[in-house]
């Protein structure tokens, strides 16, 4: 087994991938070829068999705030009237918009604008302020939350808004999508979600071969490449390469002991920092509900039935589910990854992530006897963190772990 970390190779192609996609992007804007700026929980399928290119702002606030240019850009929309109590990811965005200052040379301008709100509710606010800036349509995709599970009724609704979208394109275009595209687009998704899945199943081995921290940098690809070959053409030389760790032994964390799981967004700007410390103690992240919402984002069934498929898979979202649903989830993922406990980042800009999140540490520790860290951070603005009180509660929980260990 290897004494020290060792980087993983692919990376490399990673940051070659996604800087080829914003360049891509960058070189159609005002060509023929549309680009629509979409939400992160979009259905993007029917865009790429559209040949349409889709843009990610939250994608982009993640890169400001793991670059730490977030706080500029958020003082600078709210210097223009937006509340700090607004999404960092929205702000960050306003702010790279009004003052051009962007880690990716500024983002395309957009010919149209795709809301889903599956993810949460401020994205509609967000986006019918973009559609006042641009200028540009905005098509609305209204996904019901999911109390209990997903149910016909809801799958119904879905499906026929999809339908609307499917036509809505097509006009936007200029000729109709054609399903046998869709259905190819689709295949691909679903394929590049399986991939992803198996990637995510592998950090289940002893040692880890990677981190939950390695996740959030690697689903960059199934986040906005969603449908195309190259996202699959990514994960098959990651996966490739994490096998190939897992045989020769390498660990994520030389001297796993402890193994976490991790709930809500990143903190982008904390991303190195607190891998780094959990290392420290011996603790690997090896689970995530953020890294995997995305393995479950496309629906098998989409294969036999693309738009009954795509309707379950939007619509079965965690972040769109009630606390029962949630608490199943980090239930599975305790018996499956081997969990010892659990971080909770409760985040200040998402609210529908962060809620419950009491409920769920104790229900972690009441029926699975584990417990659960709760960091109160942004994921973007770091002037809502206080690294003192951070390091504080880490190594509390990293104690209680210890206890706890020595006692059973």
């Amino acid at each position: 087994m290897s004494a020290k970390r060792v980087p993983i190779r692919a990376s490399s192609t990673l940051y070659e991938t996604i800087g080829q996609y914003y360049l891509e992007a960058k070189m159609a804007e005002g060509s023929e070829r549309k680009i629509a700026w979409v939400t992160s929980g979009a259905p993007v399928e029917i865009l790429y068999a559209a040949d349409i290119i889709p843009i990610y702002p939250e994608n982009h606030g993640a890169l400001c705030g793991a670059r730490k240019m977030a706080v500029e850009l958020c003082a600078a929309a709210e210097e223009r009237g937006f509340s700090r109590d607004v999404c960092s990811y929205a702000r960050t965005d306003f702010g790279a918009i009004y003052t051009g200052t962007t880690p990716t040379g500024g983002l395309p301008r957009p010919d149209f604008l795709l809301c889903c709100n599956n993810i949460c509710g401020t994205v509609t606010k967000w986006y019918q302020h973009l559609q006042r800036h641009f200028d540009v349509p905005l098509v609305f995709l209204d996904i019901p939350f999911q109390h209990s599970g997903p149910n016909e009724e809801s799958i119904a609704y879905v499906r026929a808004q999809l339908e609307d979208l499917i036509r809505s394109v097509g006009e936007i275009v200029g000729k109709p999508v054609e399903m046998e595209r869709l259905e190819e687009t689709l295949g691909l998704a679903l394929q590049s979600s399986m991939l992803w899945a198996e990637i995510l199943g592998l950090l289940a081995n002893r040692p880890s071969p990677m981190t939950s921290f390695d996740t959030f940098v690697h689903m960059a690809p199934i986040v906005v490449l969603r449908g195309t070959q190259q996202c699959i053409d990514y994960y098959e030389l990651l996966l490739s390469e994490i096998k190939q760790r897992v045989a020769d032994g390498i660990a994520a964390v030389p001297g796993e002991r402890w193994r976490l799981g991790w709930d809500n967004i990143p903190i982008w700007f904390k991303l190195r920092e607190l891998s780094e410390k959990f290392a420290e103690y011996k603790a690997c992240l090896v689970a995530a509900t953020y890294a995997h919402s995305w393995a479950a984002m496309v629906s098998p069934t989409s294969s036999t039935d693309p738009l009954g498929g795509m309707a379950e898979g939007y619509t079965n979202v965690y972040i769109n589910s009630g606390l029962p649903a949630r608490a199943r989830v980090l239930a599975e993922m305790v018996g499956t990854y081997g969990l010892d406990g659990f971080v909770m980042h409760s985040d200040r800009s998402c609210r529908a992530y962060s809620f419950g999140q009491y409920d769920l540490a104790r229900m972690l520790s009441e029926e699975h006897g584990i417990p659960a860290l709760i960091i109160e951070a942004d994921m973007c603005d770091s002037r809502v963190y206080a690294d003192e009180q951070a390091t504080t509660r880490i190594e509390a929980f990293m104690e209680t772990l210890a206890a706890h260990g020595s006692q059973t």
